[in-house]
């Protein structure tokens, strides 16, 4: 079972939080135990799995990665002008990798899965697949 799912971004960088809807496409599909495959469709916008609870995590996470990797550097040569944020995304990654065990993810109390943005706000596209254990 897969799906591919769609949403907008508002902002240059920014970490959506998706953790409900990979969980709800779990339900619908009634899947107790397996694993799910969480993939971001594009080179600029990444997915992770970070804590939810408190949101000057997900400043603070953006502002680090921007420290490292400045939107502007003079010596790019990349045409589109966007390459920090594809460093960003291979830093954090396209996909994730998750545990189901008894129709819920196995996630830490503070844990979500973010779709991250590093490129916006764009109409950007995640695509989730159910490997049933």
């Amino acid at each position: 079972m897969e799906k591919t799912f769609q949403l907008r971004t508002n902002k240059h960088d920014d970490m959506i939080e998706i953790t409900a809807d990979v969980a709800n496409f779990l339900r619908e599909n009634n899947v107790q135990n397996g694993l799910v495959v969480v993939s971001s469709l594009h080179t600029t916008a990444g997915i992770t799995v970070n804590e939810n609870a408190d949101p000057d995590v997900k400043t603070d996470f953006l502002r680090r990665l921007s420290e490292v990797y400045p939107w502007e550097h003079s010596k790019d040569l990349h045409m589109e002008g966007n390459t920090a944020a594809h460093l960003k995304v291979s830093t954090v990654g396209h996909n994730q990798t998750l545990v189901v065990s008894n129709g819920n993810l196995v996630l830490g109390t503070w844990q979500g899965i973010y779709f991250c943005e590093f490129d916006g706000p764009r109409s950007r596209k995640f695509h989730v697949k159910i490997l049933k254990g």
